[in-house]
């Protein structure tokens, strides 16, 4: 079963700056709530338990929105406002399921993943990236189904325009398991349209297997300099690892860009 997520926070998001220049993105609210607590919703309605964050020292007001105890203790004493009291609860319900890693030197998403080995005790765990909401559907849930089925890594799949595929990781499909899944046979980073295997793209949900980290851990540094993921996870599938894609169902919302973020906003509130 897989019990433990993590959700990597240290980017600067500079796609959004001014609004990320003192506030951190994934704080930033969508139709009145952070964005950042759609993933912890959907985490906890998959049936994780402990969700590990990875976060900078230029990212400390992630870890103050849910260590702001005082705040609240005297808001509620002075208001007696019943709505403060939910929130409150449910912000401790969270922070009960919530561990802090620091990547403070921005080395890739690989980077990020090994700085939370310690902490992962099963053979595999989940991984979301926050830029990416999937609503309607819970993605996260029938990925752990599929992995509990097959026992095997499962990644998030989403077609894609063929002109828009240098944008994204593309999968190599070695077949068909049934309309929504296909067992990846290696995934191509933002390969140029006439290039692509696929217009199947990596979408930001993960369940990767423990014997990940001993892969990023000799991991050579890649374009930009930084340690890529997706670079460790080639190696498995070429050591025969089993990955299966995941075409989901829900609705996809990207909130890393400013348009994104206006656009998730306003479709959010028609939900």
């Amino acid at each position: 079963m897989i019990k433990q997520a993590i959700i990597p926070l240290a980017g600067l998001g500079t796609r959004l700056l001014p609004l990320t220049s003192v506030f951190p993105k994934e704080l930033l609210p969508i139709n009145g709530k952070p964005s950042l607590e759609y993933i912890l919703d959907e985490c906890i309605d998959a049936g994780v338990k402990e969700i590990i964050f990875i976060i900078s020292d230029k990212k400390k007001l992630i870890k103050k929105y849910f260590y702001n105890d005082k705040f609240y203790k005297n808001i509620i004493k002075k208001k007696k406002d019943k709505r403060i009291k939910e929130e409150y609860k449910k912000i401790l319900n969270l922070k009960r399921r919530i561990k802090f890693v620091y990547q403070n030197k921005p080395l890739g998403t690989g980077d990020a993943v090994l700085k939370a080995k310690k902490f992962i005790t099963g053979s595999h765990f989940l991984m979301l990236f926050p830029d990416d909401l999937i609503m309607k559907k819970n993605c996260s849930k029938d990925m752990i189904s599929l992995h509990n089925k097959y026992n095997c890594s499962v990644m998030a799949s989403m077609k894609v325009k063929k002109e828009d595929v240098n944008r994204w990781g593309i999968y190599l499909k070695a077949k068909k398991i049934n309309k929504q899944n296909f067992l990846i046979k290696d995934v191509v980073e933002k390969p140029k349209p006439k290039k692509a295997p696929s217009t199947n793209a990596v979408i930001g949900r993960y369940i990767l297997p423990r014997a990940i980290f001993s892969k990023l851990k000799k991991q050579s540094k890649g374009i930009g300099g930084e340690i890529h993921i997706t670079d460790s996870i080639r190696k498995l599938i070429s050591q025969k690892h089993k990955f299966i894609g995941h075409n989901f169902a829900g609705k996809y919302l990207d909130c890393g860009t400013m348009n994104g973020y206006i656009k998730s906003s306003l479709e959010i509130s028609k939900l």
